[in-house]
């Protein structure tokens, strides 16, 4: 699940709970604490929802922080606006905060004045969001959510649950094992095809360019124009030189 598809709750608290596995995922690293398991944690034993809550805080450093400089087309604070939310968070008065800035405590206030109202703003909005999508569409017509490091987002990515069922039926010989049977011009059906195949992958591993090429040559012959595509569209990043690679 892409961090934009979380609640608000969900991404403060840097986890979120599956009840379909009934497991609790961290949103940084997706490791997953199953309830009903004892996890070991520095010589104590911790049942998942506490192991989580630990995993969080000392994994990942502060929560407040990590969100804050996520990487997400989403996050539309400059890098000005999330030094000083930081260090607002930070407990520093405007003043303070002014000095280490080289800023007056007056521009702070107004600030602190603008971010409040963008905020009552964006609570209105996802108040009357909300209200008109609980009249759902039939599941077939909803749209795909973008994945967090989409490049290039445009018109390629509004696509409904039914096209993109389609699109699989088509294009793939078979789905277990994924088996691919070109990969086609149409913008569409490759966001289809290259988010299918990062199922193969696991967050938080980093694999060398021969396990890649491995992996996607079971799916496909042509596994460079594949592992080139994963890496333009965002759903991969790789080292410079080419010879690691992890999801983003």
């Amino acid at each position: 699940m892409e961090m934009e598809q979380l609640s608000i709750d969900e991404l403060k608290r840097g986890y979120r709970f599956d009840a379909e596995s009934r497991s609790y995922i961290c949103n940084f690293c997706r490791k997953r604490f199953e309830a009903g398991e004892i996890f070991p944690i520095e010589n104590r034993f911790f049942d998942a929802a506490r192991a989580i809550q630990i995993h969080a805080d000392t994994e990942h450093g502060d929560r407040l922080k990590r969100l804050l400089y996520a990487e997400s087309k989403y996050n539309a604070f400059t890098d000005n606006q999330k030094e000083l939310l930081f260090l607002i968070y930070s407990g520093l008065s405007d003043k303070e905060i002014a000095t280490k800035l080289g800023i007056s405590a007056a521009t702070v206030r107004h600030q602190r004045f603008t971010f409040r109202e963008k905020a009552k703003q964006a609570k209105m909005y996802l108040a009357i969001y909300e209200q008109v999508m609980e009249k759902k569409s039939p599941d077939e017509e909803a749209i795909l959510p973008v994945h967090s490091h989409a490049t290039m987002v445009d018109e390629r990515y509004i696509i409904t649950e039914k096209e993109k069922e389609r699109i699989l039926k088509t294009v793939f010989e078979s789905l277990s094992p994924l088996k691919l049977k070109s990969f086609p011009p149409k913008e569409k059906k490759k966001l289809v095809i290259l988010a299918k195949i990062t199922e193969l992958f696991e967050y938080g591993r980093t694999y060398s360019e021969k396990e890649i090429n491995e992996i996607i040559g079971g799916v496909y012959d042509d596994f460079a124009v594949i592992r080139r595509y994963l890496v333009d569209y965002g759903f991969m990043a790789r080292t410079a030189d080419g010879k690691q690679y992890w999801l983003k």
